[in-house]
């Protein structure tokens, strides 16, 4: 009985099992059966005549077969050759040379026999040739003299070599001749020239032949090629863009150098590869066009080579016969060229034969077709010998490809052999057939366990072998009948196919097989397994170098089935250091480097099945510094700038910034100058003149700024006249009496040359006096002796040793200004309120003013408040009004209600206030109060909120009282408010709270005649001694009293014991008290006894009550004072959390009194 095995279920396992399917019945090895050839030499071998020869033949068979040679079509004696050998168990032929003796010398045509008891097997016949790599023939070449623009083909003739050699031209440098549309080299190694150019004019063309067999190369002997030109030639005046250096040379309609004539033919056999080639002479160089007619060329499978000039077709079939027409052509003319193409074929295969194993009486038949052009002829062979020569069989009969075997009978097994031969090949096919009665038997292991993947098409396998033929059925459960349509499908090979695997087709299936003679079965256990997958695959990343990157990969599969999972980076196993961490969901690095990139695959595998995601991880960083900075194309204000781009670290430059330096006014400094777009390398700087400049580089892309690139050459360019007319040109008096003009001086880089200075010009405006002016280096210039503020037309302009720069716009300045001679009068006041006033005056001459008019100035204060009492600090403020009407007024605004307030009214110009109006009482009506100064709650019970507050800051009015708003508040949830009112001199208010837990919110506003002023909200606060109320809360409940009772119930037992033993003798021996502390006044008896009797012992427990209000109050003796720390706390279950212990404190404050009676740990103690 074989163990149970585990077989997965992969994908190479289904393809296996389909092969299967259409293969023939597999014989097994340890039945009688003719020879089959497994492995053999190709036809046309060609070997090294370095190495040993070797023939190979391999065949298996029961019994193990017996090999043979034929040479040349005779036996070949092999056992007469010292050199020849052949291998055990195999018919491979090994010659060795290590004797002596040439490998030419076994040239030939062999074919291997394999035999045994039931037949005889035939190999091809394999011709074997030795690989030759003849030498050059030597010759002396003369030189190849042509006209320029002329035609030149270059011969290469290689030797015939077996395989041909590879071709390729090369100079003496060993560098490949350069190729183009012009020069190229053909199919049959010759270099051929369309036209020759005078700098083609070299003395070492060589061809080259590589011999692959011997990996050696032969050069033959180098042509030298002279050119003659109609005008001097100078090669280092050569341009792409004129190959003739502007010399005249004569044109040429295109003329074929291969092939020849207007049409060729060419064959060539299927499912080869066709070539076919045009090249063409003529200047200029002609171009070259395929086409096909009567039909297109088939896309799929045309290439063109060597620039247009090779139509090459791979597989060639059939239907790519016909006719193939090039066309070359350039401006002066076409010319064409027809290729008749035939496609032959060597023999191919329609129905080869295949093994037939036969019981005895039974029919069958092999079947050998084959096709080919022409027409392949069909011979059979039995056992290596023509069919018609073996003895006759009245069971078989030839059909001409077929044979069919009628009540085939036991010794009549053999091998056939098909051959289907053309004058372009053959074929050769062994099949054997063997007749046998054989009872089934399974082939395949034993109780097999199959996992298969949920969903997906499942073939379990069942091998079987018998003759006759077996039927194969197949089974679930060991119930029903034979499986087969809808879900399943069994092959004829034993395979059941389940088309998509469920959870319910999991259990156990049985093949049986069934003849005549007998019956054999297995089985087959299925499980079927959740899909093992990725359900978060990792995705590209773009990180800067130096940041953490993460992949994840999370997965989900079957519970029962064991997963890996690993990373590979660009498809090498990825080692986990210390720097990279994985866990069971993501692969993470940190510090990510440029050695880091790559793509990033996430396997996950169990027994049965995989799954794969991959993602790119591109590292970003700054891009290196520009490079080789160079100066051109000098200008007199531009320069030419030109760099080569670093390596930009996978994140593109989107931009280069110039920056430059200048060694007069701030050297060492770099300042920016032009910003190009990233794809630039070469601009043009627009400079200004009289600099020594200096440039630089950087680059920026998305990561940030790379460093500065080496400076470049120094460049000054020549100075000029100022571009730039001075900036911020005005006119102004600092005085009544004059006029300053000042101005921005010229930049540096503005100032365009040397001894740069300034020419002003002046003039009283509309007066039509002549300019007045004066040229300063400053930016200041000082008009004296001017009238009161009236106008000036004024212009600029800059100068330098190189000329005068452009004059300015004409601007207009004033002269100084002086104080306003007159004060706006009838200042009044109307439709006052509480915070605003409107206000009216009388204007004052413009001409008064005597400078730039800027506004009326009011200026405000308080002066007290109506409210009696009331303190503040007065502050003066001011509010101006542009207006040039006739009645001018405005709204002073943002004023204190209930409050008297005075104000005056100047007129300003730039400089100067007029004298002030005069002055304006007024009083603001009474308003709305502020908010009380502070609103606090306190708590001081559990069942009332102390509430205080403070008057307003700012009372507006006089107060009437105060108004307080409050209601519940649960979250979202408020009850109904209540209103209380309280007299002005009332602060405070004591609430009692109906529900201790509620909360409150609280909103309270001062009052006066005009109603209610701000809102203080404040909500009643968490109090930290809540937790102290639910325990009081907790003692009111009926469980507790009932468990306080009964402590004090057993307390009250334990006294009257004390107190029984006591009133039986009440002395004890000290033995017997030795471990209990005693009363510093305890009185020693004669008997050496100790008498614990004390004063105390007459007086009533006493007990704790709870207050009214809540509180504890605790009696002397109450258990509290018998408590560790001295709190009286219980614990969740009532029960005390101290231990009992004696009271120290008491005693040592109460003398020589005792509370030890009525102790409840000392009465315990008593008993003892």
């Amino acid at each position: 009985m074989m163990g149970r095995g585990v077989v997965t279920a992969l994908t190479l396992l289904s393809l296996l099992l389909l092969w299967r399917e259409t293969a023939a019945i597999e014989v097994p090895q340890d039945l009688k059966q003719p020879p089959t050839i497994i492995k053999q030499s190709v036809k046309d071998y060609i070997v090294d005549p370095r190495d040993n020869i070797i023939i190979e033949c391999e065949a298996k068979g029961t019994p193990v077969p017996t090999f043979s040679w034929r040479r040349n079509g005779k036996f070949f004696n092999i056992g007469k050759d010292p050199r020849v050998t052949m291998r055990k168990r195999s018919g491979t032929l090994e010659v060795g040379f290590r004797s002596g003796g040439r490998p030419e010398d076994y040239e030939g045509e062999y074919q291997c026999f394999a035999s045994n008891d039931y037949g005889v097997a035939l190999s091809n016949k394999i011709l074997l040739r030795v690989s030759k790599a003849p030498l050059w023939p030597k010759e002396v070449l003369e030189p190849m003299v042509v006209s320029e623009g002329s035609p030149l083909v270059l011969p290469c003739n290689p030797p015939p070599g077996l395989p041909p050699p590879f071709t390729f031209w090369m100079n003496s440098a060993m560098t490949p001749i350069p190729q183009d549309k012009r020069v190229s080299m053909g199919l049959n190694g010759d270099l051929y020239f369309s036209n020759v150019l005078a700098h083609d004019a070299h003395t070492d063309y060589s061809c080259n032949a590589r011999f692959l067999f011997t990996h050696t190369i032969q050069q033959k002997n180098p042509f030298t090629l002279k050119v003659h030109t109609n005008e001097p030639y100078n090669d280092t005046s050569f341009n792409a863009t004129d190959p003739y250096g502007g010399r005249k040379v004569a044109e040429s309609t295109p003329t074929f150098l291969s092939p020849s004539g207007s049409e060729s033919s060419k064959m060539v056999l299927r499912d080869e590869q066709l070539l076919l080639e045009c090249i063409a002479a003529g200047l200029p160089t002609p171009t070259i066009k395929w086409f096909k007619k009567g039909g297109d060329l088939p896309g799929r499978k045309v290439k063109f080579e060597n620039y247009n000039k090779t139509l090459k077709i791979v597989s060639v079939s059939e239907e790519d016969a016909g006719e193939y027409v090039c066309m070359a052509n350039n401006h002066l003319g076409s010319i064409r060229h027809s290729i008749f193409v035939q496609v032959k074929a060597a023999p191919y295969w329609l129905d080869k034969p295949t093994n037939l194993v036969l019981a005895p009486d039974e029919n069958g038949r092999l079947v050998c077709r084959a096709n080919g052009n022409p027409k392949p002829t069909i011979q059979w062979l039995i056992n290596g010998q023509p069919l018609e020569s073996s003895l006759p069989n009245p069971s078989r009969h030839v059909l001409g490809d077929t044979i069919i075997f009628r009540s085939v009978q036991m010794g009549t097994s053999a091998v056939y052999q098909c051959n289907a031969s053309n004058e372009h090949g053959y074929l050769l096919a062994n099949a054997f057939v063997s007749v046998l009665d054989m009872p089934p038997r399974m082939l395949g292991p034993k109780n097999q366990l199959i996992k298969v993947i949920e969903n997906n098409r499942t073939l379990l396998d069942c091998p079987f072998f018998g003759s006759p033929l077996p039927e194969l059925r197949w089974f679930k459960n060991g119930q029903g009948s034979g499986l087969d349509g809808g879900q399943y499908r069994a092959h004829i090979n034993g395979t059941l196919e389940i088309k998509r695997a469920r959870t319910e087709d999991e259990g156990t299936y049985t093949c049986v097989a069934n003849s005549i003679l007998g019956t054999a079965e297995n089985q087959v256990r299925l499980e079927v397994k959740e899909k093992t997958r990725i359900v978060r695959a990792p995705e590209h990343r773009s990180a800067v170098r130096g940041s953490t990157v993460r992949f994840d990969c999370k997965v989900t599969s079957d519970p029962s089935l064991s997963v890996t999972v690993a990373w590979t980076k660009d498809d090498k196993p990825l080692h986990m250091g210390w720097r990279l961490r994985k866990d069971e969901e993501s692969l993470t690095i940190p510090n990510v480097n440029e050695g880091d990139e790559g793509t990033y695959m996430c396997t996950v595998k169990s027994e049965i099945d995989q799954d794969s995601a991959s993602a790119r991880l591109t590292v970003l960083d700054r891009p290196d510094p520009p490079m080789d900075l160079d100066l051109s194309d000098p200008a007199a204000r531009s320069v030419r700038l030109t760099w080569i781009p670093g390596n930009d670290h996978r994140s593109p430059v989107t931009q280069f910034l110039v920056q430059f330096e200048e060694d007069h006014w701030e050297p060492g400094v770099w300042r920016d100058l032009f910003t190009y777009p990233g794809d630039l390398n070469s601009v043009i700087l627009q400079l200004v003149p009289f600099v020594n400049y200096q440039f630089r580089v950087i680059a920026i892309n998305a990561v940030g700024r790379s460093e500065p690139s080496r400076p470049s050459p120094r460049y000054k360019t020549s100075g000029a006249a100022p571009d730039s007319i001075p900036r911020g040109l005005r006119g102004w008096g600092s005085r009544k009496d004059n006029m300053e003009i000042t101005w921005e001086p010229l930049l540096d880089l503005e100032r365009n040359g040397a001894n740069l200075h300034y020419s002003v010009w002046w003039r009283r405006k509309d007066s039509g006096d002549e300019w007045n002016n004066v040229t300063t280096v400053g930016s200041k210039h000082v008009v004296h002796n001017t009238e009161t503020y009236v106008p000036y037309e004024i212009k600029i302009q800059a100068r330098n040793e190189f000329g005068p720069g452009p004059e300015s716009n004409m601007v207009i300045g004033y002269s100084g200004e002086d104080k306003p001679t007159d004060s706006p009068t009838d200042l009044r006041v109307s439709k006052v309120d509480s915070t605003k006033a409107n206000v009216h005056w009388k204007p004052v001459d413009m001409n008064s003013v005597l400078g730039e008019f800027k506004e009326y100035r009011l200026y405000y204060w308080r002066e007290s408040s109506l409210v009696p009492g009331l303190t503040f600090t007065k502050e003066r403020k001011t509010k101006g009004f542009f207006s040039t009407a006739a009645d001018p007024t405005g709204i002073l605004s943002d004023l204190v209600p209930f409050s008297q307030y005075k104000m005056f009214m100047v007129v300003a110009n730039s400089r100067y206030e007029s004298p002030p109006s005069n002055t304006v009482a007024f009083s603001t009506k009474e308003g709305v109060p502020d908010a009380p100064r502070f609103f606090r709650i306190n708590r001081r019970s559990f069942d009332t909120l102390h509430l205080e507050w403070d008057k307003p800051l700012e009372p507006n009015g006089m107060l009437i009282g105060y108004q307080l708003k409050y209601q519940t508040v649960n979250g979202s949830r408020v009850g109904r408010p209540i209103l209380e009112t309280f007299l002005p001199n009332v602060t405070d208010f004591t609430l009692r709270l109906p529900d201790r837990s509620a909360r409150y919110k609280f909103y309270l506003s001062a009052l006066t005649q005009v109603g209610a002023g701000e809102v203080f909200a404040e909500e009643s606060p968490h109090f930290a001694n809540e937790a102290y109320m639910d325990q009081v809360d907790i003692a009111t409940q009926g469980w507790f009293i009932g468990l306080m009772c009964a402590i004090a119930l057993i307390i009250l037992i334990l006294l009257i014991v004390c107190f029984i033993k006591r009133s039986r003798g009440g002395k004890y021996p000290v033995r017997d008290k030795k471990d209990l502390p005693l009363d510093p006044v305890d009185h020693k008896d004669q008997d050496g006894s100790f008498d614990y009797h004390s004063d105390e012992d007459n007086k009533p427990l006493q007990g704790s009550q709870t207050s009214l209000d809540g509180n504890v109050k605790e009696s002397d003796d109450s258990l509290v004072d018998y408590g560790e720390g001295g709190d009286g706390q219980f614990n969740e279950d009532g029960s005390f959390i101290g231990q009992y212990t004696v009271k120290k404190d008491k005693d040592e404050t109460e003398g020589n009194e005792s509370s030890e009676a009525t102790s409840p740990v000392n009465a315990i103690y008593s008993l003892a």
